[in-house]
C-alpha cells in the first residue's frame, strides 16, 4: 500500500475512515510530539471482529458479551487502528486529540493525549502481532515523522511507558527492534 499524510486535513490516504466522536481540539499551541504504540483486542484475545470500532464510536452492544458490560461506558479512541490484516483505519484526524493515552506522563509533561498520535495494534499483550501489523507500523512511522517533525527518533513509545503500573500494552511480546527501534524507557516526571 502506498500510503500519504494529508496535512492539511490530518488524514492518512489509503485508510479506511470511520469518525470517532471521542476526540476533541487540541490545546493552543500544542505540538504532535510523540508516538503512543498500543494494543487491543475485543472481546480479549479475540481478533477479526468489529467490537474496536463500536468501542471507538460508542455502539459497543454490551449484551455481546460479559466483559463488555465493564467497558461500554468508556469514550475513548485513537487516530489509526492496525488490525491483524494490515489493515489501517483512522478513527480521528491528527490535527485532532484523540482519546488514547489517559492518564500519562512523557518525561515531565502530563496529558499525552495533547501531543500525540495514538496508534492501535489489533492483538494481546502475550500474542505476538502479525508481519504485515509490523510492516504497516513500519511504513507509518516514518511518514509520521515526516508530517510531524517534532516526533524525534526516541519519541515512539507503548502505553506501558507514559502510563506504567496502569497500562501494559502493547505488551513484552511487542519486538521493538523488528522497527528499528530501541526499547523505550519509562517516561516519567
Amino acid at each position: 500500500m502506498s500510503w500519504k499524510i494529508d496535512a492539511e486535513r490530518g488524514v492518512l490516504l489509503g485508510a479506511r475512515q470511520i469518525a470517532s466522536p471521542n476526540c476533541d481540539a487540541r490545546p493552543d499551541g500544542a505540538l504532535i510530539r510523540l508516538l503512543v504504540i498500543h494494543g487491543i483486542s475485543l472481546p480479549p484475545g479475540q481478533f477479526g471482529g468489529d467490537e474496536i470500532e463500536r468501542l471507538f464510536t460508542n455502539r459497543l452492544d454490551p449484551d455481546a458479551h460479559p466483559y463488555f458490560q465493564d467497558i461500554v461506558q468508556l469514550r475513548v479512541s485513537s487516530h489509526l487502528l492496525i488490525c491483524r490484516t494490515g489493515e489501517v483505519v483512522q478513527f480521528v484526524p491528527f490535527q485532532k486529540r484523540a482519546w488514547h493515552a489517559g492518564e500519562s506522563c512523557y518525561y515531565d509533561q502530563s496529558c499525552c493525549n495533547d501531543f500525540s498520535i495514538g496508534i492501535e495494534l489489533e492483538g494481546a499483550d502475550d500474542i505476538p502481532y502479525t508481519d504485515i501489523q509490523y510492516d504497516v507500523l513500519g511504513q507509518l512511522i516514518p511518514l509520521l515523522r515526516e508530517a510531524y517533525p517534532a516526533i524525534g527518533a526516541t519519541d515512539i513509545v507503548g502505553h506501558c511507558h507514559i502510563a506504567p503500573g496502569r497500562k501494559t500494552d502493547p505488551g513484552p511480546i511487542f519486538e521493538w527492534a523488528r522497527l528499528g527501534l530501541a526499547l523505550p524507557g519509562e517516561h516519567r516526571a
